[in-house]
């Protein structure tokens, strides 16, 4: 069953596959939260904003097999998914990248209000990903 929360989720990963930066953002509270697997914990639709140019610079990927989840109240939500990916560009104090190819499942978890997320946060493997792309 489609509720208000799962469609907004719905349209972030919508808006992820197309490369749509404006439309994730469009979906984001002002004061957004976003813990960063593995790294730190940003605030605000500016950094994230930089997150996603930093990653559009290092990264293509594509968000499949999406499946998400929301409490009754529409308060919090989950997704999860598996990401088809390829290295770009070496990110800074990561292996170095020569186009490799990647498949990783991923957990992401979020926050919403008033029709916006205020918290996104994502979890994967990260050594696995790096096996992968051979580090």
């Amino acid at each position: 069953m489609t509720t208000p929360t799962t469609h907004l989720i719905t349209q972030y990963y919508g808006a992820f596959n197309a490369g749509d930066s404006a439309g994730m953002l469009a979906l984001l509270s002002d004061d957004v939260r976003h813990d960063i697997n593995e790294g730190q914990t940003q605030i605000g639709k500016a950094a994230f904003a930089d997150f996603l140019d930093k990653m559009d610079a290092h990264y293509r990927e594509q968000a499949r097999d999406l499946v998400v989840m929301a409490t009754p109240g529409g308060e919090r939500a989950a997704a999860e998914f598996v990401i088809h990916g390829e290295y770009l560009r070496t990110d800074a104090g990561l292996p170095e990248a020569a186009g490799q190819r990647y498949v990783l499942p991923v957990g992401a978890f979020f926050e919403v209000s008033g029709g916006r997320i205020t918290r996104v946060t994502n979890y994967y493997n990260l050594a696995d990903w790096t096996r992968q792309v051979g580090g």
